[in-house]
């Protein structure tokens, strides 16, 4: 059985993406954050809370110990990092909170996997946010980045993490 981290889990893509690994045979842990209200109403749609390979655990992607530590105690083969400040009005307001969280947080993961089992897959959701002031239309993958917010800011530094430790580290990014 494949073990799988969802960062963000309580979201809308952590709900569909919790059920999608669950109805695939893996056990899966939903990390949500220690001061988080948890909002059920997605779990309570799937019924992901009464299955047994579903597991929520408090784990705070911006403290290195506490993601060192779970992945000590939990052997993991993906992980989903859908966590992020994501409402990119409030990074106007509290920049240094999203880039915390939205850019570092990946960071911090990227480090924790890399000192743990560089096997581990990791994948970072991203944001048309990136592209900010577009200058083409459609995107596509040569479309040049130009964020405008702090929170395309943010996730612009967690892509370019996640390619850098890919080549650096050839981890599976």
């Amino acid at each position: 059985m494949k073990n799988a981290l969802i960062t963000g889990v309580t979201g809308q893509d952590g709900a569909y993406l919790s059920k999608y690994l669950l109805d695939l045979g893996y056990f899966v842990y939903g990390a949500i954050r220690r001061s988080s209200n948890l909002n059920k109403e997605r779990f309570d749609y799937f019924k992901i809370l009464d299955n047994k390979n579903f597991k929520l655990i408090e784990l705070d992607i911006t403290d290195s110990a506490s993601l060192h530590n779970f992945f000590k105690e939990y052997q993991v083969s993906e992980v989903y990092n859908l966590a992020a400040q994501s409402f990119v009005g409030l990074s106007f307001s509290q920049p240094i909170l999203t880039a915390n969280i939205t850019g570092l947080g990946p960071l911090y993961l990227l480090e924790a996997i890399r000192q743990s089992n560089r096997e581990i897959k990791f994948y970072q959701a991203s944001s048309s946010e990136l592209y900010g002031k577009v200058r083409e239309t459609p995107q596509n993958e040569n479309t040049e980045f130009h964020p405008r917010s702090p929170y395309g800011v943010a996730k612009l530094f967690a892509h370019w993490s996640s390619i850098n430790y890919r080549e650096s580290y050839d981890m599976f990014t």
